[in-house]
């Protein structure tokens, strides 16, 4: 009975932590998660630069994994190049190590100060940013809490025969030690709560340090691994980041591990220096493998192109032409289900208008006729997505659907002619552009292709979270899509006005390609703005749109 006890006070305590660092992370994310998000695409100045902005995120999200899954997203959409990738995920372990050792300090008498910050900002704040930074206190000190729980749950096992025998096996057989750490990282799946609690346990003097370091190393390993489970689904190019990641990580701990062999009689004055240096002996791993691995970032970069080579773009236009419809007519008669097959439909819809404007700004550089050819080919196939899914909504019986069945049927219609619409700007506005631009002859300024490029790859990232939107109707995430498209309406009018100022100065490259720029500048705007629709629908049904932006004629 005592033991089954023990075993529900870890594992409660052990929950506590994992749901308290989610806390956190959700908290940041809430507050300014969008601004996050283009500082991880614009590392690319130098891979120092990027090393550091990851380290960054990844202590402000308590998660390197989180930054992990993120950068794979960039990587697979073509926005940063897989050694960029990689830097910026080495660089978020150094973070959240970096986490790790500010937690693993005492700092119980911060607990009771948190939670009364945190619960006021909570339950009283009535702006956005006070809330979510009373979830992040709240969070934090949740933190300390689960650290303290697990030390005293932990407390009866040091008097445990069991555990000094089996503390006695792990010390004398290090990779069994190695793969429980991975195993345990991989179960929890956060590096930063696997790494407090073999901390807590080495501390409680319930293992000895070399067995804590071995933990450690095996952590280290399974932080690896977590993000490849995450990223299976995602393009190529993505995935190679993570396996680059795991790559780094699995050679530097395997190598780590064959060093404690030798040392494997290493001892610490007390139980508490002894947690300490597992602690400093993470953040020193990290350290030393994020310099290495940046000197080897090129060779790292091939080694992951072997092992996940490119497929032809025509072969991934062939699988998406011969993806069958999600259509299914056998359940029109159902609603519900009726309604979630269009969804999917809409899905495949949106895969292929994302094939078209991905490659674009690629056109405007090194115009393709063949690329060309195909852009218009998806187009057809776009257009015939949209008349099935207009066809096969249609058909449902309206006398069979609730009021909320059909309100979301209009709404699936209306993305699925945006999606059509984005096709239309893409083929008759955009190819049109860049082939002028290419049979002309014309370069944009320097300054003025970064801002296009810019543009570009904001709206294929909030293309992304609209998609999203789409599955999950969350009401933050749809409150989010259109916040970015806000920021994105004034990120055109600033490339306006600088195009307009560079006019001004006489550049002889902005004078030539002025009609092109603003044109592609808004066709951009009005691209995101048709993804952006699909947050509308919820926003205006949880009370958080407003019936129009004109001011009350009285004054009122």
């Amino acid at each position: 009975m005592e033991l089954l006890l023990l075993l529900v006070n870890l594992a409660g305590s052990v929950m506590l932590l994992l749901w308290s660092v989610r806390m956190v992370r959700t908290g940041v994310e809430r507050i300014n998660g969008g601004a996050l998000r283009r500082a991880v695409r614009r590392a690319t100045h130098s891979r120092i630069s990027a090393a550091g902005i990851g380290a960054a995120v990844a202590a402000l999200l308590q998660s390197s994994t989180a930054v992990a899954v993120l950068v794979a997203g960039f990587a697979a959409s073509g926005l940063i190049a897989t050694s960029q990738g990689l830097a910026l995920v080495l660089g978020a372990d150094v973070g959240s190590a970096v986490v790790v050792f500010m937690l693993s300090l005492d700092l119980s008498w911060l607990t009771p100060v948190l939670l009364l910050a945190g619960g006021s900002c909570y339950l009283n704040g009535r702006r956005k940013v006070v809330k979510q930074a009373g979830r992040i206190l709240l969070g934090i000190a949740l933190v300390l809490l689960s650290l303290r729980l697990m030390s005293e749950a932990t407390a009866p096992l040091r008097d445990s025969e069991f555990l000094r025998i089996s503390a006695g096996f792990l010390q004398s057989d290090l990779i069994t030690s190695f793969l429980l750490g991975l195993l345990i990282t991989w179960l929890m799946h956060s590096s930063i709560a696997a790494i407090l609690l073999f901390t807590a346990i080495v501390t409680a003097g319930i293992l000895p340090l070399t067995v804590g370091l071995a933990l450690m190393l095996g952590a280290n390993a399974g932080a690896g691994l977590i993000p490849i489970g995450l990223t299976r689904s995602v393009e190529i190019a993505g995935r190679r980041v993570p396996i680059g990641n795991l790559l780094c990580r699995a050679s530097g701990a395997l190598l780590a591990l064959l060093a404690l062999h030798w040392f494997n009689d290493m001892t610490a004055a007390n139980a508490t220096q002894a947690g300490l240096y597992v602690v400093a002996g993470h953040v020193i791993f990290n350290i030393l493998l994020v310099i290495v691995c940046l000197l080897l970032l090129s060779p790292i970069e091939k080694i992951t192109g072997k092992l996940l080579p490119d497929p032809s773009d025509t072969l991934a236009d062939e699988a998406a032409f011969r993806r069958t419809s999600a259509l299914d007519r056998s359940v029109i008669h159902l609603p519900r289900l009726a309604l979630a097959s269009a969804t999917r439909e809409i899905l495949r819809m949106s895969d292929i208008v994302e094939m078209m404007v991905r490659p674009i700004m690629d056109i405007y550089e090194h115009y393709d006729t063949q690329r060309t050819k195909r852009i218009a080919e998806l187009e057809e196939e776009v257009n015939k997505a949209l008349s099935a899914i207009k066809l096969y909504l249609a058909d449902i019986s309206s006398n069979d659907m609730t009021r909320n069945d059909l309100n979301h049927s209009h709404e699936l219609v209306s993305f699925a002619i945006n999606l059509e619409a984005v096709g239309d700007i893409v083929t008759k506005n955009m190819v049109k552009l860049a082939k002028r631009k290419n049979a002309d002859k014309l370069t944009f300024s320097t300054q003025g292709w970064s801002e296009l490029t810019d543009l570009h790859s904001q709206v294929l990232i909030n293309m992304q979270l609209a998609l999203n939107v789409l599955v999950s109707g969350d009401r933050e995430s749809a409150r989010q899509l259109v916040q970015e498209k806000d920021r994105l309406r004034m990120q055109e009018r600033n490339t306006n006005v600088q195009h307009l100022r560079r006019l001004q100065a006489g550049a002889m490259a902005s004078i030539e390609t002025s009609d092109i720029h603003l044109e592609t500048a808004r066709a951009l705007r009005q691209i995101n703005s048709l993804f952006a629709s699909i947050a509308y629908p919820i926003l205006s049904q949880t009370g958080d749109l407003l019936d129009s932006r004109l001011a009350d004629s009285n004054g009122d």
